[in-house]
């Protein structure tokens, strides 16, 4: 029986339910498979020690590493080589070790564009505000604009972030497919808009609330939101009470694990276990 020891870097991550998920496909399999949490918040440095900890952890022995906020992109610098995906999006959520390389990829851009197509098939996306502008928000913003997005509005509470990425994603995806508004701006930005995706932690147990106030919400718009827990939201919970659409944030950490469960092990996970699985660890 093969093994594997993975690892997960971020802050406030005690909770999560990563290492269930991806220990639970690894016995459908006959894996050993350890996974564990490497809080910074709980080691007391910052995100600028991404690049430290994936070199001991290479170190260590490990398979691989998942990354989350707010390392995505700090740890960027440390690594040895990007994958096409994680290069264009400028964000890392997966780390594999080749030797004495340290491999980044991007598996959130990929698992947001699955679960969407799954759980809002035909829902129009002509333009979509988007909440966030950092690590997530960039793989999101990338979804959307792959799946036909004709416009995405990023809203974040740094100016140069929005700004930034939206340079970047109208120099990969061509003029006027993504602009930079001010959060002033969100109202009239939500007037004409299809659909609105939550890229931010508001709304994780650690970051309660809504990033939207509720009145700006309507039954014509669609809701996503990336926070899986809760899956359901304030924001999710205030525009099913108003009969939008929604989609909860389950779908994308599944599917982006899955994508990094078949890089850390080359094996193909059963996404459909893996979402009971998740429903499972969530109601337990």
């Amino acid at each position: 029986m093969s093994g594997h020891l993975i690892g997960l870097i971020g802050s406030g991550i005690a909770t999560s339910l990563s290492p269930a998920l991806h220990e639970r496909e690894a016995d459908h399999h006959g894996l050993r498979y350890l996974y564990k949490i490497i809080d910074i918040a709980e080691l007391g440095v910052d995100a600028g020690a991404a690049g430290d900890l994936v070199r001991t952890a290479r170190r260590l022995g490990y398979t691989g590493l998942n990354i989350t906020h707010p390392c995505k992109q700090t740890v960027i610098e440390h690594l040895d080589e990007l994958s096409p995906d994680a290069a264009r999006l400028g964000a890392v959520n997966t780390v594999t070790f080749e030797g004495d390389r340290a491999i980044g990829h991007n598996t959130d851009w990929t698992g947001f564009a699955e679960s969407f197509a799954r759980g809002l098939p035909d829902a129009a996306a002509h333009r979509v505000v988007q909440l966030g502008a950092g690590g997530a928000g960039s793989a999101v913003a990338h979804s959307l604009l792959t799946l036909g997005a004709d416009r995405v509005t990023l809203v974040d509470a740094r100016a140069d972030r929005a700004e930034s990425l939206a340079a970047e994603l109208t120099e990969r995806f061509g003029p006027g497919r993504a602009h930079a508004a001010a959060p002033a701006d969100l109202e009239s930005s939500l007037r004409h808009a299809d659909g609105l995706v939550n890229a931010t932690p508001v709304g994780m147990a650690a970051h309660p609330g809504s990033p939207v106030p509720g009145e700006l919400l309507r039954p014509d718009l669609w809701v996503a939101d990336v926070v899986y827990r809760p899956l359901r939201t304030e924001l999710l919970g205030r525009a099913r009470d108003i009969g939008c659409r929604t989609l909860d944030g389950g779908g994308m950490v599944v599917f982006q694990a899955a994508h990094a469960f078949r890089l850390f092990t080359g094996l193909s996970p059963a996404t459909d276990r893996m979402l009971a699985h998740l429903s499972a660890l969530i109601t337990a």
